[in-house]
């Protein structure tokens, strides 16, 4: 059994302001997933220095991030993106970067455990470029991944009956609205999982002050590998 989660950080900033990541390894710690996509983990000026200091995760979450090659070593993530894991995942697992098309710079990240692949997404704002990166995603998916795939992140689709076509073949996850994070009325945070895996329970999480560490509730799903 996994508990897989996804959270965008917005940076680290809560709704306005200012840069506190301490409240979002609190949440992250509270919310104690053994694989979390995070969105926003850097800032996007310059070098895209990292916003979610990498030097205090594993001490406030007991997490480590996955290794990233090819990025920046002043970022955290690609395009923003990164996923955390406990430690004995970490040393069995590989992570590759997803280029994506669309109208503005996107990518996705995969990580690769025995029998199992999680891909982190932010997709885009404009719903053209969703649907090309999504279909995109399970295309590389099908030659990436084994048998069973989560896709989990800030899908920026407000919507259940339009964008998300290209998942037709997987179980949809929405468990709840999680944007803005003070009175949450959209559900843009959402999984797409391999339907022969068994989901055993999912939710929005508000606890530990995630209502002021982001303007997103992150999202969680308790899963079990046939």
């Amino acid at each position: 059994m996994l508990k897989l989660a996804s959270y965008n950080l917005h940076k680290c900033r809560g709704l306005t302001g200012p840069h506190a990541p301490e409240r979002n390894l609190a949440v992250i710690r509270a919310l104690d997933p053994d694989i979390i996509a995070l969105q926003e983990v850097d800032f996007r000026y310059g070098a895209r220095p990292e916003a979610l200091p990498r030097k205090l995760i594993q001490a406030e979450t007991g997490l480590v991030p996955a290794r990233l090659n090819g990025t920046s070593e002043a970022s955290l993530g690609w395009h923003g993106q990164t996923i955390l894991m406990r430690p004995h995942l970490a040393e069995i697992a590989t992570l590759r970067r997803l280029p994506l098309p669309g109208l503005e710079p996107r990518g996705a990240v995969a990580l690769r455990l025995p029998g199992l692949t999680v891909i982190g997404v932010h997709l885009g704002l404009v719903r053209s470029s969703r649907r090309a990166q999504l279909a995109r995603i399970t295309a590389q998916a099908s030659r990436i991944a084994e048998d069973h795939v989560v896709l989990m992140g800030d899908f920026n689709e407000w919507r259940d009956d339009r964008g998300l076509e290209s998942l037709a073949g997987f179980r949809l996850i929405a468990p709840g609205p999680s944007y803005p994070a003070p009175l949450p009325q959209l559900r843009l945070d959402r999984m797409a999982m391999s339907r022969n895996l068994d989901l055993l329970d999912a939710g929005v999480f508000s606890g530990a002050g995630a209502r002021d560490a982001s303007d997103h509730l992150p999202i969680w799903a308790r899963i079990r590998l046939p």
